[in-house]
């Protein structure tokens, strides 16, 4: 690793990545809308004794309602550092280029992913190279998306009227060489619900991405100045053998939202309008059961994803 890209050994990103690889086990990386959600997240990866990556979405610092301007990170930030187990805090699917400047320079991500993926594939590497480049210069690492993983998220972009690119290894190779950390590739996975068919995963993708970092990078690792992780994005309707199965081919970062976080919300509307208007709980009591529900669906997935018990 160079002199100057030596803060990498530190990043909060990083180093749970890369204990995950060494050690062979999935970290959860969950979205938090609000900051109860960030407070269970945290307290239940202590009990559980489990690293866990905390995502945010633009939505947290450009909403309209709340003009936060990113009071919410900061606060989750700060919960972060004081966590008795790695915690770190990303930027999931930042695809606009001044927010990501403004992200980097002001706010406390450990980690940023720079979705060019509603570019051109040119475009696409061009914006990534010059983001990545910025993020470093405020020790942010970085994760891409090459290809185009079809369907939409909150907040991001819907693909689904543009040509569904499945990741090759010439593509990871390129989107590598602008710098990103984290590549999350594109190999029959889509974000949002997969239909009747249920995923439909090609792992000799994954598979040719690993035989690429191994037998091009890692062989010269003492010439090259940043490490290479694989992300798996859309996990909606994933079953414990499938997220296993991902593990089990090196994935380390696990986008696990909708499987999670859904759980807090059916919980939230069953308590919140339990038997009609007359015979609501109160809304903090709601609040509570529905964190209780989140903490429940975490601690289920971190035991899949074999992260519990590896903090000592």
């Amino acid at each position: 690793m160079s002199v100057t890209n030596e803060w990498k050994k530190s990043n909060r990103t990083l180093e749970i990545l890369r204990k995950a690889q060494e050690e062979k086990y999935g970290v959860i990386a969950i979205i938090a809308y609000t900051f109860d959600q960030a407070v269970t997240i945290v307290r239940t990866a202590e009990r559980m004794k489990s690293p866990i990556m905390i995502l945010v979405f633009p939505w947290a610092i450009t909403s309209k309602s709340s003009g936060s301007n990113g009071e919410l990170v900061r606060a989750i930030s700060e919960l972060s550092y004081r966590a008795k187990v790695p915690v770190s805090v990303h930027l999931d699917h930042a695809q606009d280029i001044e927010l990501i400047k403004y992200c980097a320079r002001n706010l406390p991500f450990d980690s940023i992913m720079v979705d060019m993926s509603h570019y051109s594939r040119e475009d696409n590497l061009k914006h990534t190279r010059e983001l990545v480049e910025l993020c470093n210069q405020y020790k942010i690492a970085t994760e891409a998306e090459p290809g185009r993983i079809e369907g939409g998220e909150d907040g991001v972009l819907h693909t689904g009227d543009l040509e569904g690119l499945l990741t090759d290894v010439e593509e990871a190779r390129l989107f590598f060489d602008t710098g990103i950390d984290i590549i999350a590739p594109s190999f029959g996975n889509v974000h949002g619900d997969y239909g009747q068919a249920g995923p439909n995963l090609n792992f000799d993708i994954v598979k040719d991405i690993f035989k690429l970092i191994k037998n091009e990078y890692e062989a010269v690792q003492e010439k090259i100045d940043y490490e290479r992780y694989v992300c798996l994005h859309g996990t909606n309707e994933f079953s414990k053998e499938l997220m296993q199965e991902n593990i089990t081919h090196g994935i380390t970062k696990l986008n696990i939202n909708k499987l999670i976080l859904q759980s807090y919300f059916d919980e939230m509307q069953s308590y919140y309008y339990q038997g009609g208007s007359e015979a609501k709980l109160s809304f903090t009591e709601a609040i509570d059961k529905s964190n209780e529900k989140l903490s429940e669906c975490l601690e289920y997935w971190m035991d899949v994803c074999g992260s519990s018990n590896t903090v000592r």
